[in-house]
This record gives structure tokens, C-alpha cells and sequence, in this order.
């Protein structure tokens, strides 16, 4: 196979490994959301959550998740000399493990949820939403400006973007109570 074909498949892995992130925080707002629902309107639409968490996260985002890291290993195996010697390389690494580190503690909170033991509220669960936004912005300004990013404003950058993001979703929900 060759390297742009690997490359290729990295790239369509990642985004189907977001999309799932994204997809699956949003499904675990719907369901707590439908914990303050009337008793019957409640269990039909928890266990409806459920089977859709259950499918997303087990036949989309992990496997998507695996893949990711199979091709992106895959690269790095190909052209170990270059990209283990490029600092930037190193930094999207350690992006990767939080990711990572996101990922299965997203997984923790949907296990509590279909426990019906997830304490968090849903302003919570929107503000951990964005923070997989904070890594694919961070990811991906540093792989396409690789070098050349001045990690100064860069810094200041994501900070901002974070900070955006939460007012933007304290915002929402103070729209959406009135």
C-alpha cells in the first residue's frame, strides 16, 4: 500500500473518529436531558439512547479510534528518520494521547449514564463536547503549519478558541432558559 494511500486512510479514520466524539456527547446531552422527562416518556427514550450510544460508540468511534492509530503508526513506521525527529511531530503525539485519554473517559461516561449514575449536568456535558473541538483545532493547525506555528500565539490561540467556546455555551443556555 502505498504512502498516500495510508496517509489517505489516517485522514478519513480521523474524521470519522471525531464525528463520533462529537455525536456522542451530544447523544449523552439528549439522554440526561430526558432524565427530567415524565417516568414513561423517560424509559423509552433512555433505552433509545442507550441502543444508539451503544452502536455509535462500538461500531463507529472505537473502531474508527483503532484505525486512526493503526495508520498513523503506520506513517510514522514508513518514515520513522522524519517524522521522529520533527518536533512538532512530538507535540501532536502527546495531542494524541490526551485524545486518547479523552476518549476513554468519554466511554467511562457512557457506561455511568446507562447506569443511570452520571452526576453531570448537561451545560457540563456541552462544555466536555468542546473540548474534543480543542483538540482537533490544536491537531490540525499543528500538522498543516508544522514548524512554522509561533507557539506564542498559538498558545494564545487555542486558549481563546477554549475560551470562545465556553462563553458561547453559557450563552446558549442562558437562551435557552428564557
Amino acid at each position: 500500500m502505498s504512502f498516500d494511500v495510508i496517509k489517505s486512510l489516517h485522514i478519513i479514520f480521523v474524521v470519522c473518529w471525531f464525528a463520533g466524539l462529537f455525536y456522542m456527547v451530544r447523544l449523552f446531552i439528549y439522554h440526561k436531558e430526558a432524565q427530567s422527562a415524565e417516568e414513561m416518556k423517560k424509559q423509552i427514550l433512555s433505552e433509545q439512547f442507550s441502543i444508539m450510544e451503544k452502536k455509535l460508540w462500538w461500531v463507529i468511534t472505537t473502531p474508527s479510534m483503532l484505525l486512526t492509530v493503526l495508520f498513523g503508526t503506520w506513517m510514522i513506521l514508513l518514515n520513522s528518520e522524519y517524522y521522529l525527529s520533527q518536533p512538532w511531530m512530538h507535540l501532536k503525539l502527546l495531542l494524541v494521547l490526551f485524545l486518547l485519554v479523552y476518549h476513554f473517559f468519554t466511554q467511562r461516561i457512557m457506561f455511568r449514564l446507562q447506569r443511570s449514575e452520571l452526576t453531570w449536568t448537561s451545560t457540563k456535558l456541552r462544555l466536555w463536547n468542546e473540548l474534543a473541538t480543542l483538540f482537533l483545532v490544536a491537531i490540525v493547525f499543528l500538522v498543516v503549519l508544522k514548524s512554522t506555528l509561533n507557539w506564542v500565539y498559538g498558545t494564545i490561540g487555542f486558549f481563546a478558541v477554549g475560551l470562545g467556546l465556553m462563553v458561547a455555551v453559557k450563552l446558549y443556555k442562558r437562551l435557552r432558559s428564557k
